[in-house]
């Protein structure tokens, strides 16, 4: 079982990464309206990384529960 600290210091990465995510959005938004796709697209990618990093934080539970047979 892992720690209390060690929980909230997941809880505390996976927020920074969705606060990135929120960020890099923002900034997509603001290109795209400027007409500059590309870029748009670039940062759009980086924060569905972010995202994706997210939800990876933390404990996995991993093939604890066999399925019947």
């Amino acid at each position: 079982m892992r720690s209390p600290d060690s929980m909230n210091a997941s809880q505390k990465q996976r927020e920074a990464c969705l606060k990135t995510a929120g960020s890099f959005f923002d900034a997509a938004g603001l290109h795209a309206e400027s007409g500059n796709v590309r870029e748009a697209a670039v940062l759009i990618l980086k924060a569905l990384e972010q995202e994706r990093k997210a939800t990876t934080i933390g404990p996995q539970v991993l093939q604890l529960i066999k399925p019947r047979e």
